[in-house]
């Protein structure tokens, strides 16, 4: 079957479109950090989420998001629980519709945020996991 898109071309376009836990919390740390979206329900949202994010379930995101972020240039990454959920694809999706022209998707979720032990926060406070060493091995120098 042949394909009209480079092995570049789709490499570069799938870095345009998704980013990591590692280079969102970095992009955070550094004061560049886009808006967060985390489009899960209502309870997944009360049993944790990334520190920052913004809640909004995706039958919301349509009506609610000009006032977040009015400017349709403006970087957003929107969240679900991770790689068996497709509510951020479909958080996306629906921003790109609307003109959203800077959207990512955070790969792996909330679920490879926590694994790899960066900050989480639920309705108790703030917390860190330890990192999964297969998700975030540590190094040594």
């Amino acid at each position: 079957m042949a394909t009209s898109l480079s092995a570049a071309d789709y490499f570069a376009a799938k870095l345009e479109y998704e980013t990591d836990p590692a280079d969102l919390a970095a992009a955070r740390r550094s004061g560049s950090g886009p808006l967060v979206i985390d489009v899960r329900s209502e309870a997944s949202w009360r049993q944790g989420r990334i520190p920052g994010a913004l809640h909004v379930p995706n039958a919301e995101l349509a009506e609610r998001i000009r006032e977040l972020a009015p400017d349709p240039d403006a970087e957003i990454v929107v969240y679900c629980w991770g790689p068996g959920c497709n509510a951020s694809t479909k958080a996306a999706l629906t921003l790109a519709e609307l003109g959203y022209r800077r959207v990512r998707e955070l790969m792996g979720g909330y679920e490879y945020w926590a694994r790899e032990g960066l900050g989480t926060v639920t309705d108790d406070g703030r917390s860190r996991l330890a990192p999964d060493p297969l998700a975030a091995p540590l190094t040594t120098a």
